[in-house]
């Protein structure tokens, strides 16, 4: 009886086995399902796109500087201009819209400046032009300057305000006009832009330039970055040893009555590398450095863009 129980127990358990043997997978079965592949992930993830402020549209001219005779400006025209003009004249402009603007000595007292956009739309801006104080210079020299006479004079002038003329109608791509200008040399103010100049008694045209008195040989710099555009191979009757170096957007400067020019014509020249030395050639009483400007057609007083000398 015994006996029969425990067959009994085995046997009521062969069932189980039985059931759980047939819950294990085959060895081929297991084999034949392979594990996932890896996640691939990207070479070069998508980067969020950022989005700046968008520039406003310019309704109207950005203009820095005064209106005023001898002085000059610097602006940005409004946005999609096409076409610039002062008193019908057409003016250059950059790429993003910057000029320059200037005003002889006996500019009138009004300018108007005119953009075209594109659209064929007119946008003016009419300025009234400052006017100036001029003095009265007697100049104890002779009016035809180094000339051994009137004759003399009379027949080699034309042929330098030929040279002069060329030099500054050449149209260099600088950007010494968007600099802050400075002195070329530093010393005591001898002469001032505009004044009237009268030479022994007969007048003249009025000075066109600032006179730095200092002693001769004494360097002169750059005002600001240029190209040389004319350097005198020998003195001229009135400017003596003559250089002058376009800043772009035509304006320049010119040195006169230097003893000596270390640069010559084509030279690129940078903001205070040196240029010369100050002389008296020319017409001229001393040693002097005379530091004239012009943009196009108009006379501009040096000391407008410098600023004070400080000294």
């Amino acid at each position: 009886m015994r006996h029969a129980k425990r067959g009994m127990r085995y046997g009521a358990a062969l069932p189980l086995l039985v059931v759980a043997a047939s819950c294990v997978p085959p060895a081929s079965d297991v084999a034949a399902s392979p594990p996932p592949p890896p996640r691939a992930e990207p070479v070069n993830p998508p980067q969020p796109v950022v989005v700046g402020p968008i520039a406003p549209l310019r309704r109207d001219f950005t203009l820095r500087g005064i209106a005023e005779q001898g002085g000059a400006m610097v602006g940005q025209a409004p946005s999609g201009t096409a076409a610039l003009t002062l008193d019908g004249r057409p003016v250059a402009m950059t790429a993003d819209g910057w000029f320059l603007i200037a005003f002889d000595r006996d500019a009138a007292p009004e300018a108007r400046l005119v953009a075209t956009v594109a659209d064929g739309a007119r946008i003016e801006r009419v300025l009234a032009v400052a006017l100036g104080q001029w003095r009265i210079e007697n100049i104890n020299a002779p009016y035809r300057g180094s000339a051994s006479s009137d004759a003399e004079f009379e027949r080699r002038r034309p042929a330098e305000l030929a040279q002069i003329a060329a030099a500054r109608a050449t149209d260099h791509a600088s950007d010494g006009w968007r600099q802050s200008f400075i002195w070329p040399v530093t010393g005591r103010r001898s002469g001032f832009f505009g004044s009237q100049r009268v030479y022994q008694g007969k007048p003249g045209s009025y000075h066109s330039g600032a006179d730095i008195a200092v002693p001769a040989g004494t360097p002169f710099v750059a005002p600001a970055d240029g190209v040389v555009v004319l350097a005198a191979s020998s003195p001229f009757t009135l400017e003596g040893n003559l250089l002058i170096v376009d800043h772009g957007m035509g304006l320049n400067s010119a040195f006169l009555h230097c003893q000596r020019l270390d640069v010559k014509a084509g030279d690129r020249v940078v903001q205070g590398q040196p240029l010369g030395t100050v002389g008296a050639t020319g017409r001229a009483t001393g040693a002097h450095m005379h530091w004239g400007m012009k943009w196009r057609d108009a006379r501009l007083d040096p000391g407008k863009l410098a600023g004070p000398m400080g000294r």
